[in-house]
């Protein structure tokens, strides 16, 4: 019987001790032991390194147990904030948001830009961009030379691996390898991660599943995106690709292929409206769905229409996902629920008519409003990520 390889085991076992002690730091070694099951001396041997590295610092407690008991200060660790910088971008059609963060993926500056950008030549993109970078970097009084790595999340089919962008709506060419652009540009290393993928990772570090090893989550903006978390892990598909949950189909009909996208997607919810002089340039601005929101407590039928229609496809392309995979919790986010009640009532009634009855009640449904800073922030934990997280990911930088 083949044995695993002891040092790819050593690196997963370090990596172990290193997350647990960034979910639930200050911590105790017993307490580490005790939640990642390995014994009291491979934790004490795996801290001893992290402590010379740099990567983590002891904490002198007073004994808890009691007043009157005696014995040595009880020792906790936690993540050393200064061992790592980082800057996280959120690259939309109409904006770019910036953080940079700590080791402990605490915001140390951050920064937004309401410029549109889609349908940009790459090279100007590339030049905002990278400003935006320099910017929030000196705003936190540092250099370049003080960030380790900078990710950036786009919409779109990304290949995470590669850096390639295969496609993007803010992007008017496709295959692009905008993380060979942006690396020679700002001479740090730079990753290219999907915008769903960084809420995802955001939501399991600092949101509402930070209490779980698995979870889904559904992005719902420009383009409908899907991140699905396992282990602690990010799924990703073939060569590292992000998931575009637009192009699920849904059936067929008269006039072919009918996909998620033609339903629920932004342009497909808007319709004629984005003709019209004040909505489209609410859309340029992007801030079509807020002012969609305005027309449908006025009573506009025809977007009430819209949002129902976009709900029950969204809520039976939840309730398949939840048959596959029966997460813990689905966590919703996107410009789309600023739809309100007609999207939102419409998605529960059509997630509860199909979900199986075996699976009712497994699956709790979230919906959150979050940030661009968030959304950022989530770009800057997939960087943090890769320094410290993949130990099978020989690409990326390692500690």
């Amino acid at each position: 019987m083949k044995t695993a390889d002891p040092e790819l085991m050593r690196a997963i076992n370090r990596l172990n001790v290193l997350d647990t002690i960034r979910r639930h730091g200050p911590i105790a070694r017993v307490e580490i032991s005790e939640r990642t099951e390995l014994s009291t001396t491979t934790v004490s041997a795996i801290t001893a390194s992290l402590l010379d590295d740099g990567l983590i610092l002891p904490r002198h407690e007073g004994d808890i147990r009691n007043e009157a008991a005696r014995g040595r200060p009880r020792v906790m660790l936690e993540l050393n904030p200064d061992a790592a910088r980082v800057v996280g971008a959120k690259i939309a059609a109409s904006r770019l948001v910036f953080v940079l963060t700590d080791f402990r993926g605490d915001v140390l500056s951050k920064l937004t830009l309401p410029i549109r950008i889609d349908r940009q030549p790459i090279t100007v993109i590339a030049d905002l961009v990278e400003d935006g970078v320099r910017r929030c970097v000196v705003d936190a009084g540092l250099s370049l030379e003080d960030v380790d790595s900078v990710c950036l999340g786009l919409p779109g089919v990304i290949e995470h691996r590669t850096g390639h962008v295969r496609s993007s709506p803010v992007f008017r060419d496709t295959n692009v390898d905008f993380a060979s652009e942006m690396t020679a540009r700002l001479g740090t290393s730079t990753i290219i991660e999907s915008d769903a993928h960084a809420i995802t990772l955001a939501h399991h570090w600092f949101g509402k599943a930070r209490d779980l090893e698995d979870m889904v989550l559904i992005s719902l903006e420009q383009t409908l995106g899907l991140g699905v978390l396992h282990g602690n892990q990010l799924f990703r598909g073939a060569g590292g690709l992000s998931h575009n949950l637009g192009d699920l189909v849904l059936g067929t009909g008269s006039q072919g292929t009918v996909r998620l996208s033609s339903q629920a997607g932004e342009s497909a919810i808007l319709g004629e409206h984005q003709a019209d002089g004040r909505f489209a340039e609410a859309i340029r601005l992007g801030r079509g769905m807020a002012h969609a929101q305005a027309l449908i407590k006025a009573e506009d039928n025809v977007l009430i229409g819209a949002a129902v229609r976009a709900g029950e496809a969204v809520g039976l392309t939840i309730a398949n996902i939840v048959t596959l995979f029966a997460p813990p919790r689905v966590i919703l986010v996107g410009s789309s629920l600023a739809l309100g009640e007609p999207f939102l009532n419409s998605l529960r009634d059509a997630y509860a008519l199909a979900i199986p009855p075996s699976l009712k009640g497994v699956t709790e449904l979230i919906f959150d409003d979050s940030t661009d800073d968030f959304w950022a922030q989530g770009a800057a934990a997939v960087a943090l990520y890769e320094l410290y997280e993949s130990p099978w990911n020989t690409t990326g930088p390692a500690l």
